[in-house]
């Protein structure tokens, strides 16, 4: 074959790619990727490698290196985004998105939504994370079905929609994660490398990319899918919310929705709203018997959702299957309990066993499990869930990671309730419905986004 001749099929080839790449657009994509090489393509932080090997862009771990972010010259707002991921099932990875790099921000630091590419056994894959700022806002604790879609050794088809506050990936066409939130509306897309460490073992592994296109335009939402919503607007009820069966139990305005324990009254003193927040005031540290209770009973089966900022050394619980009728010899409502506390500072968390008291625990009888980015910074809002299944298995949620399930009524938590303080209250926690309750233990705590939805 002559030179003019190999010429002629390399100009029809890159023709036909050309027309190809054309035709696509006509429907409103943009490919980010021209298949050749890395224009419009910028690296960031690490050092991992990047390349083009047969029509896709390689990624390569480096021992030794932060993070590496292969980022878009061009910031996207709303958007709906495309791509093939294929990941050896030694690397972590990921898809940045609506993030940014400023000097005032941990000297350039690349910070913001990230799609999780997660092969190994926890199967994350799909969750949204929040890169070197709030950490996971929608783990596969929430979402475990969604995690299995991704396969493993395989291309995967990921998508991003991001439209307004309104954020929803998709693994393979499978619904995995959906959060509402406002912190940054426009920001770079990345493709990145996760930092190995001084791992040599897993120097060398590598992430692909191809197909790799967007939307900013005529932009349609998938259909609404059943996944559980992570919503980080303050006090907001979000359409999708109510179509789930959510309700609000506090507006930011008002406290309608609650009243004092053993009383038809909202508390005169120590509680009060403000700010967009229900707060209970600092006394002189020790239960005062001055909780508040929803006006509402709430079971055999429902999901209960809060924000809540703790002050340095502070203590509070979220009750629920309270029951007004026990006996409480006068001091703060019973009912299983969600621990609200200050681990570092309060005495609370060394008492009990094994940790049974502190954060996110079932409160003097189950420990929460729970990895060190479960927990926001005391002065920095924690997001809970608890979650009551219709068999009576109850897990408790922080920050969108799962740290807690049991099994209500069976032969464990009968024993660990013998064992514990409430022995002496027959059928301890086994109502069939309870008032929800915020406890009031002396200390200045801060709630809102408090909603509830019976299943």
């Amino acid at each position: 074959m002559n030179k003019r001749l190999i010429y002629l099929v390399f100009f029809f080839i890159s023709t036909l790619v050309s027309d190809l790449y054309a035709q696509k657009s006509k429907d409103g994509w943009q490919y980010l990727f021209n298949g050749k090489d890395l224009s419009g393509w910028k690296q960031l932080n690490g050092k991992a490698k990047y390349e083009v090997k047969d029509g896709a862009i390689v990624g390569t771990s480096v021992a030794d290196t932060p993070n590496s972010f292969l980022t878009t010259e061009k910031d996207y707002g709303d958007f709906i985004f495309e791509c093939d991921v294929m990941v050896d099932n030694k690397l972590n990875s990921g898809i940045q998105f609506r993030s940014l790099s400023i000097p005032e921000y941990k000297e350039g630091r690349v910070h913001g939504y990230q799609m999780e590419i997660d092969p190994s056994d926890r199967a994350w894959s799909g969750g949204i994370y929040d890169e070197s700022r709030r950490g996971w806002l929608y783990s596969g604790d929430l979402n475990p079905a969604g995690g299995r879609a991704f396969k493993k050794g395989q291309w995967n088809k990921y998508r991003v929609e991001a439209i307004g506050s309104h954020i929803r990936t998709f693994v393979n066409d499978v619904p995995v994660a959906y959060i509402i939130d406002d912190l940054t509306l426009k920001g770079f897309i990345c493709l990145q490398v996760h930092g190995i460490g001084k791992n040599k073992d897993r120097e060398g592994t590598q992430v692909k990319w191809k197909n790799v296109r967007i939307k900013t335009t005529d932009l349609k939402p998938s259909a609404p899918s059943d996944i559980r919503i992570e919503n980080f607007l303050v006090n907001d009820l979000d359409a999708d919310e109510k179509r789930e069966g959510w309700v609000s139990l506090f507006d930011g305005k008002s406290a309608d929705h609650w009243r004092g324990y053993n009383s038809q009254e909202f508390p005169p003193k120590r509680w009060s709203v403000k700010d967009e927040t229900i707060t209970v005031s600092k006394s002189d540290g020790s239960e005062t018997g001055n909780d508040i209770v929803s006006k509402q009973k709430y079971g055999p089966s429902f999901e209960f959702q809060f924000d809540f900022k703790l002050t340095e050394g502070a203590n509070s619980g979220v009750k629920y299957f309270v029951n007004e009728g026990l006996n409480s010899e006068g001091k703060s409502g019973l009912g299983l309990e969600y621990q609200i506390l200050d681990d570092e500072k309060h005495p609370d968390a060394k008492m009990g066993v094994v940790g049974n008291r502190t954060l996110a625990s079932l409160y003097d009888l189950i420990p929460a499990e729970k990895p060190s980015n479960a927990i926001h910074k005391i002065g920095e809002w924690n997001k809970g869930r608890i979650v009551v299944h219709a068999d009576g298995t109850v897990q408790h949620f922080l920050n969108s990671q799962k740290v807690v399930e049991y099994k209500r009524g069976g032969a464990i938590y009968k024993a660990l309730v013998a064992r514990s303080k409430y022995a002496k209250h027959e059928n301890f926690g086994l109502s069939k419905e309870g008032n929800l309750l915020l406890q009031d233990h002396g200390d200045q705590v801060f709630y809102r986004n408090l909603k509830v939805k019976t299943n």
